[in-house]
Order: C-alpha cells, then sequence, then structure tokens
C-alpha cells in the first residue's frame, strides 16, 4: 500500500483531526491491506509464506472488529457497513 492511499483511507475512516490509532482507522488500513493480497494471491496461487501473512492480518482484524463491537455496537455497524463486510 502506498502512502497516498494509506492516507485517503486514514482521513476517510479518522474520528477527528490528527486520529491515525482508532479501531476504526487500524480495521480500514487492515482491511486495504487484505485487499490488496487477496488480488495479489490470484495470480500468484503458491506464495504460501504470504498467505500465512494474510491469516495473521485478517485474525487482527477479527479482533479489533471484536473489541469494537463490545465498545459501541453502532460505531461497529457503520464501520462493517462502510466497509462492506459481513454480507
Amino acid at each position: 500500500m502506498d502512502q497516498a492511499t494509506k492516507e485517503a483511507v486514514i482521513s476517510n475512516y479518522r474520528l477527528h483531526e490528527g486520529d491515525t490509532g482508532s479501531a476504526e482507522v487500524q480495521v480500514a488500513l487492515l482491511t486495504e491491506r487484505i485487499r490488496e493480497l487477496s488480488r495479489h494471491f490470484t495470480e500468484h496461487k503458491h506464495d504460501n509464506t504470504g498467505r500465512r501473512g494474510l491469516l495473521m492480518l485478517v485474525g487482527q482484524r477479527r479482533r479489533l472488529l471484536r473489541y469494537l463491537n463490545d465498545q459501541d455496537v453502532s460505531r461497529y455497524r457503520d464501520l462493517i457497513s462502510r466497509l462492506g463486510l459481513r454480507k
């Protein structure tokens, strides 16, 4: 993920000016990285080391989403609808 993409994701999901570490921003950044890696694996099917990294990112995102759901359900529901998760 290049710097411009990362800044765009942060600006779309931050809660206030200067927010770079809230759960929403972290989940959005992880989702973007997961989508990039998923596209990578369509072409490189035998990259099993990278696939392990993808699974670790998915687990980290799942833990952050669980935390957000426990803290504030409305923020959780808003975030998953904005990211297009949980079909």
